[in-house]
C-alpha cells in the first residue's frame, strides 16, 4: 500500500502523535501572498547564508529558487519553507575547509556536490523509512551544537557588521580583533548594521508581525549605498540569469565529502523535522516524517544541479509562512518561482552594504544562543549537561570543522546513554 501522508504511528519514524485532519490540498489566494511574503524576506536571508558558507552572495539565490520549487510536490508540511538557512551553511562551511579557497570556482563545484550528497541521503531515508535515525540527534546535542554554532556565526558576522577588514585567522580571533580595533570601524557600516538589526527584531513585534524588517532594510540599504556615497564593503558584482543546471561535479571529491554529507543530512533535517511536528500538532493535522526526509532530499539534488549549496527547512521562514496564512504546501512553490522570476535584475543589489547582510544574520541566529537552557540542563539531568556542554565546547573548539563537534557530541550521547542503562537497576518481575 502507498504511504499515506499521516499514515505513520506515533514514534515510527520520527512523525510524532497521531494527527487528525489533513491540510487542504487546493492552493489559493493566501497561498500566493505568503509565498511573495516568505521571498521578500528569502532573499536577503540567501545572501547572506552563501557569504557565510564561503560561497559568492548570489549562489544564495540559486538555492532559493528550484530547492523550494521541488520540494513543494513532495512536503506534507503545508508551513515548511526550503532554502539556505544558518547552521547548514555553517557545517557546509566546515565541511570544505582546506579542500579549496572559499568564494572560488572550485569551492562552488565542490558545495554543490556536498549539496547532492545531502540530497541522496536524505532520499534513501526518507524512502527506506528511516526516520528513527534522527533520534541520534538528541536534545543535549542539538542545544549544544547550535548555541556554539550561533555564537560562531555571530562571530563572523562582526567584521562585516563594522566594515572591519580583520586579518586572516579563525572565526573568535577575527572577531575580537574586530571588537578591540575601534579604530579600524566604518561609521556607516556600524549604523546601517544597527538599523538592519533593529527592523528585523523590532518590526514585527511593534509593528506588526508581517512587517518586511529585511526587505526594507535591504532597499534602505541600496538607496544609502548610492545616494550617501557609501564607502564601506559591499555586495558587488551580481550575475544575472537563470543558474546553469548541470552535474559536471567534481565526483573524485565524494569520498572526502561523505562524512560531512551524511552529518549535514542528518543535523539539518532537525530543524525542518521540528518545525513540521510543532505546526502538525498546533493545527492537529497529518504529517510524514518519511515525507519531508524525501522533499528535503530532492531540494538539495535540485541544489547542487543548480551549483549551489546544501539546503534545509527554515523556522523563521517556516513561521512567517504560517503567520502569512498559507493554507498548503504551495506557498513553498511560490517563493522559489518569485525568487526565480527576480533573478534577472538581481544586479539592483549590486550596491548593497555588506553590513546588512551581516545585521540580517545576526537578527536570525541570536535566538538560537541558549545560555539558560545549558545552565538549567545542569540542575535537571547531569547527565545531559554533560553530552550538551561537551558538545557545545568541541564545537567551538574545532571551529571550522563543527561538524566533528556534532560527531563527538553523537558518540559521547550513545556512550552516555549505554551506561546509564547498564547502571540502572532492574526490577525483579511480580
Amino acid at each position: 500500500m502507498a504511504e499515506d501522508a499521516g499514515s505513520e504511528k506515533p514514534g515510527a519514524d520520527g512523525a510524532g502523535p497521531a494527527p487528525l485532519t489533513d491540510p487542504p490540498s487546493r492552493p489559493g489566494v493566501v497561498d500566493l501572498l505568503a509565498g511573495l511574503s516568505v521571498a521578500m524576506v528569502l532573499v536577503p536571508q540567501s545572501m547572506a547564508y552563501a557569504e557565510l558558507a564561503g560561497l559568492p552572495s548570489h549562489v544564495g539565490l540559486f538555492a532559493s529558487a528550484l530547492p523550494p520549487i521541488v520540494a513543494a510536490f513532495f512536503a506534507s508540511s503545508p508551513y515548511l519553507q526550503t532554502g539556505p538557512v544558518a547552521l547548514t551553511s555553517l557545517l557546509t562551511l566546515g565541511a570544505l575547509s582546506g579542500m579549496a579557497d572559499a568564494g572560488t570556482p572550485e569551492y562552488v563545484e565542490l558545495a554543490a556536490l556536498l549539496a547532492l550528497v545531502v540530497g541522496v541521503t536524505r532520499l534513501l531515508l526518507g524512502v527506506l523509512r528511516l526516520g528513527a535515525v534522527t533520534y541520534l540527534m538528541r536534545d543535549p546535542v542539538v542545544t549544544g551544537f547550535t548555541s556554539a554554532a550561533a555564537l560562531l556565526i555571530l562571530a563572523s558576522q562582526l567584521p562585516k557588521a563594522l566594515g572591519v577588514a580583520a586579518p586572516d585567522g579563525d572565526v573568535l580571533w577575527r572577531a575580537a580583533w574586530s571588537i578591540v580595533h575601534v579604530d579600524h570601524w566604518e561609521a556607516t557600516s556600524v549604523v546601517v548594521a544597527t538599523v538592519t538589526v533593529l527592523l528585523v527584531l523590532l518590526g514585527r513585534r511593534v509593528v506588526h508581525r508581517l512587517f518586511p524588517g529585511a526587505l526594507i532594510a535591504v532597499a534602505g540599504g541600496v538607496v544609502v549605498s548610492r545616494v550617501a556615497d557609501y564607502d564601506g564593503p559591499v555586495v558587488g558584482d551580481v550575475p544575472t540569469g537563470l543558474p546553469d543546471l548541470t552535474l559536471d561535479l567534481p565526483w573524485g571529491s565524494t569520498g572526502t565529502l561523505l562524512v560531512g554529507g551524511v552529518l549535514i543530512a542528518l543535523v539539518g533535517y532537525a530543524e525542518p523535522a521540528s518545525i513540521a511536528r510543532v505546526f502538525a500538532d498546533a493545527d492537529r493535522q497529518r504529517w510524514s516524517a518519511s515525507r519531508e526526509f524525501v522533499s528535503q532530499g530532492v531540494a538539495n539534488v535540485a541544489a547542487a544541479v543548480s551549483g549551489a549549496f546544501p539546503v534545509g527547512g527554515s523556522f523563521s521562514r517556516s513561521s512567517l509562512n504560517r503567520l502569512a496564512g498559507a493554507r498548503t504546501r504551495w506557498s513553498g512553490l511560490v517563493t522559489g518561482a518569485a525568487v526565480l522570476a527576480f533573478l534577472p535584475f538581481a544586479d539592483v543589489l549590486a550596491p548593497l552594504p555588506r553590513a546588512v547582510l551581516g545585521g540580517v544574520v545576526f537578527a536570525a541566529v541570536v535566538g538560537l544562543v541558549r545560555p539558560v537552557e545549558l545552565v538549567g540542563m545542569i540542575r535537571r539531568s547531569p547527565a545531559d549537561a554533560l553530552v550538551a556542554w561537551a558538545t557545545f565546547a568541541a564545537t567551538l573548539a574545532l571551529s571550522p570543522r563543527v561538524e566533528r563537534g556534532v560527531l563527538l557530541g553523537i558518540l559521547l550521547s550513545l556512550a552516555v546513554g549505554l551506561r546509564v542503562r547498564r547502571t540502572t537497576p532492574r526490577r525483579e518481575p511480580g
